[in-house]
Formats: C-alpha cells, structure tokens, sequence
C-alpha cells in the first residue's frame, strides 16, 4: 500500500513538472512574439506629418482628431483628419529602379555608424557632400528625384529615432516571418486540438479606409 503511495506521488510530481515545463516554454514563446510585435508596433507608430519638421509618435488616434508627439521636444499636438499622416514603415526612396523603403536607409546607416547618430554634419554639408554620403547607404538612389533636402530629412529622421531609442528598422514583411516561425513553434510544443492557427492581416486584406498611407521620398517626375 505505502509502495503504491509513494508511486502515485512519483507520477504527480513527473506530471506536474511537465507541466511546468510546457508553461515555461510557452513564456518563452511568448516573450519571441512580444519582441516581434513591439518592432511593428514601433514601426506603425513613428509619423512623419506633412508640413512639419521631424518624426511623432502617435498617442491616440480617433475618428477626427489624433494627438501626436514630437520626437524632438516631447510635446503633444492634435492633428486632424484634414493632416496627412505617414507611417514611416510607409515611406520609400526613389531609386534608378524603382524604390527602397525607408527601413533599408535606416538600416543602412546604422550599419554604416555602428549604431550611433550620422556622423556628417548634414545641417552643414553642401549638396555634393550630402549625395555621396546617400551614395554609401543606397549607390543606385535618384539623383534627379532626391534632392538633398531629402537626404537631411532622412539623416534627421535617422538620428531622432536612435536618440528615442528605436534602433530596430526590421522590415514588416521578415518580422511577420519570424512571427509565423513563432507560431509554428507553439503549435508543436501544443496537441493538435488546443491549437487554432493565427490568421495574419495584410494591408491588402484591411478595409479600403484603413490601409496604411504611403510616401516616397523624392521629387516625380514630370510628364
């Protein structure tokens, strides 16, 4: 009887350190998706706002009115919906080809600055200076298109986000990828019937009047 006792406590204890174990991975699977999901977040919610210098951050968003914050000096205006508002996640650099986004530029520089702010003084450079400094991050960008105005914008842009600490400039498109990894990761850790596969929503599948704006960095051309 006691033999069979201490039996039955064996098999709880191995059960519940099963348990334990499959929670301990779920938290760790959890912990993947939350830094997936902080990136796009990120992403979404830095604004460029047309007619006005630097980057916001989006606080609310209603049906008429957003309050923003600038990057800059932390300081929180409305914007309306007549204001056009882009994503940065939106924005695009012309190119030879076609166009880059933004997040590549980033990325780019980042790289090319170990992390840190631009080094080129670009309140400062003159337009020859500016150009072969975009030349390094993107060789085949728009000369005719880009002007050198936009490549101070960009380098701003740039050093706005590292001083508030975004220094993530993952692209949507590989962060869904590691997501989706994520995702198949959890439904192996869980039995087949617990487990409802996640549907991701694309711009493309998104309503009419909630697909995100885009921008392009750069002149059109005429004609």
């Amino acid at each position: 009887m006691l033999h069979s006792r201490r039996i039955n406590e064996i098999e709880n204890f191995i059960r519940s350190f099963s348990i334990f174990l499959g929670c301990l991975s779920n938290c760790t699977i959890f912990a993947k998706s939350y830094n997936n999901l902080i990136y796009i977040i990120m992403l979404k919610e830095i604004l460029a706002v047309s007619g006005k210098p630097g980057l916001y951050r989006l606080v609310s968003k209603g049906s008429n009115l957003s309050i923003i914050e600038s990057l800059a000096d932390k300081k929180r205006i409305p914007a309306y919906a007549r204001d056009k508002l882009v994503s940065i996640e939106n924005v695009s650099v012309f190119t030879e080809d076609g166009e880059t986004p933004v997040s590549e530029v980033f990325t780019a520089i980042k790289e090319k600055e170990n992390g840190e702010k631009v080094s080129i003084d670009y309140l400062k450079a003159d337009a020859d200076g500016l150009r072969a400094y975009m030349a390094e991050l993107l060789p085949n960008f728009d000369r005719e298109r880009v002007y050198p105005t936009d490549i101070k914008k960009l380098l701003k842009w740039y050093d706005q986000l590292i001083v508030n600490g975004i220094t993530d400039f993952s692209k949507k498109d590989e962060i869904e990828a590691g997501a989706d990894e994520v995702k198949e990761e959890k439904r192996k850790d869980l039995s087949p019937a617990s487990v409802k596969p996640a549907k991701m929503t694309s711009a493309k599948s998104m309503p009419k009047n909630t697909a995100p704006k885009k921008s392009v960095v750069g002149a059109k051309r005429g004609g």
